[in-house]
């Protein structure tokens, strides 16, 4: 048991997330976005959201949206085809150095006014050249403010928000 434990903090220890929202105060009503930026360990890799090979995990981040709150869409950006040695003739899809996954989400109507925590699991298998680690799922709490409908929202973190990702 101590083995698998180390090989899963290994695992954990290798990719850093950070949870970032796209509105100072998310009025209800009002759809906003959460970035998970996630910080890749030099020398490996994640697989990508649609991995090249069927027998390779994903990544993939999922929301457990509480009362008031609405998933409306999943963004991943395209990995990057790269080789490695146990690849050496057809390169793997990849995220590697830092990727931001993004979530669109709606603060409903009924959405409680004040502090909010939207829970979210980043599923990854990490990789280096010569071996993985196991895959793990890591719990992310994604921190907002919600205020009244039409109250005033100001953009942040325009350095993540304001950059395009694929899905």
């Amino acid at each position: 048991m101590a083995g698998a434990q180390t090989a899963q903090q290994n695992a954990i220890a290798v990719v850093k997330p950070a949870a970032f929202v796209s509105l100072d105060k998310v009025p209800r009503g009002k759809e906003f976005q959460a970035a998970v930026v996630v910080q890749i360990a030099q020398g490996y890799h994640m697989n990508s959201h649609t991995p090249s090979e069927a027998y390779l995990i994903p990544t993939s981040l999922t929301a457990q949206a509480p009362a008031g709150f609405q998933v409306v869409d999943t963004l991943y950006p395209a990995g990057r085809q790269m080789k490695f040695s146990f690849s050496p003739d057809k390169p793997l899809d990849v995220y590697s150095g830092s990727v931001t996954l993004k979530l669109k989400l709606l603060a409903q109507n009924d959405a409680p006014l004040g502090a909010a925590t939207i829970p979210v699991v980043l599923r990854y298998q990490a990789c280096s050249d010569s071996t993985c680690l196991p895959p793990v799922k890591v719990p992310i709490d994604v921190k907002l403010e919600v205020g009244a409908a039409g109250s005033a929202a100001h953009s942040v973190h325009l350095e993540i928000f304001s950059a395009k990702t694929a899905k």
